[in-house]
């Protein structure tokens, strides 16, 4: 069992400076970045051993107070919070529940095929791409790593070219990865997804030592397709609620926005073809 909760711990830790805090760095050289573990346990109102052992998963259960404070420390927002919390409570063995997840409703996949002004996708807790609709198809030509987002931004040449703002891009589904994941760290599936992209990335490598979480919910993305150019798109994600795990995420641009009018440039270049894998 990994030690999630100090892992976590650590990389907020060293990533939350003095100068945040209004602290005095005491004009000595720090060996490492962000604060000392003293310096948390003080302003979070615990002993130095008490923070040290929750750092090194030797301490169990802690009080929802000292999360709450550790979080108030961390400049955490609700999400890392509710993260931080989840990791706390975790129980050895605990898994997400994805059931079927590699089976799309065939109704879910009508709704696809149906949706012919915009990018239509369903990925699983690992960012696989489950189905995609014949527009997200059209732009994504040409793409290796099709089959996983991860790898897709992180593994394909071509990915940088296609997110023009790719380092957003990227850091957002890294931190999307951490929350969908949760407190799960000894899922075999998501653990070999992460140490094969880590080892082809090293920028995958240093987004996730960041310990960042955030759901992606909704959002504006830009994509560069080859023949029409840049388009700006709205992101949505909903839960699939027949199948816990499963994501289905559209894209759309704006009504009558030049967006739009690419998109329709894009349509008109293939026949339409039905959602698929």
């Amino acid at each position: 069992m990994r030690n999630a909760l100090g892992d976590f711990l650590r990389a907020r830790r060293r990533s939350t400076s003095v100068d945040e805090l209004g602290l005095p760095d005491g004009g000595d050289l720090r060996r490492t970045p962000g604060l000392r573990r003293d310096e948390v346990a003080l302003l979070a109102g615990v002993s130095l051993d008490y923070y040290t052992r929750l750092e090194q998963g030797k301490q169990c259960r802690p009080s929802e107070q000292v999360l709450d404070a550790l979080a108030q420390v961390f400049h955490l927002d609700r999400e890392a919070t509710e993260h931080l919390h989840h990791l706390a409570r975790a129980r050895p063995g605990d898994r997400g529940i994805d059931g079927e997840d590699t089976q799309v409703d065939p109704y879910v996949l009508r709704l696809m095929n149906e949706w012919d002004h915009g990018l239509a996708n369903v990925l699983n807790r690992r960012t696989d791409v489950l189905a995609r609709n014949w527009l997200s198809a059209a732009l994504a030509e040409g793409f290796t790593h099709t089959d996983n987002f991860m790898r897709m931004l992180f593994l394909s040449p071509q990915a940088r070219t296609y997110w023009p703002e790719w380092e957003q891009e990227a850091c957002s589904m890294v931190a999307h990865l951490r929350a969908v994941m949760g407190a799960d760290h000894d899922d075999p599936s998501l653990l070999q997804l992460v140490e094969e992209v880590s080892a082809g990335s090293e920028d995958f490598r240093r987004m996730w030592a960041r310990h960042d979480v955030r759901f992606r919910r909704h959002d504006v993305v830009r994509l560069r397709h080859r023949l029409v150019g840049e388009v700006t798109l709205r992101i949505e994600m909903f839960s699939v609620d027949s199948a816990p795990g499963q994501r289905l995420c559209t894209l759309q641009a704006a009504p009558g926005s030049p967006s739009e009018e690419a998109l329709a440039k894009v349509s008109a270049m293939r026949p339409r073809e039905p959602a698929f894998r």
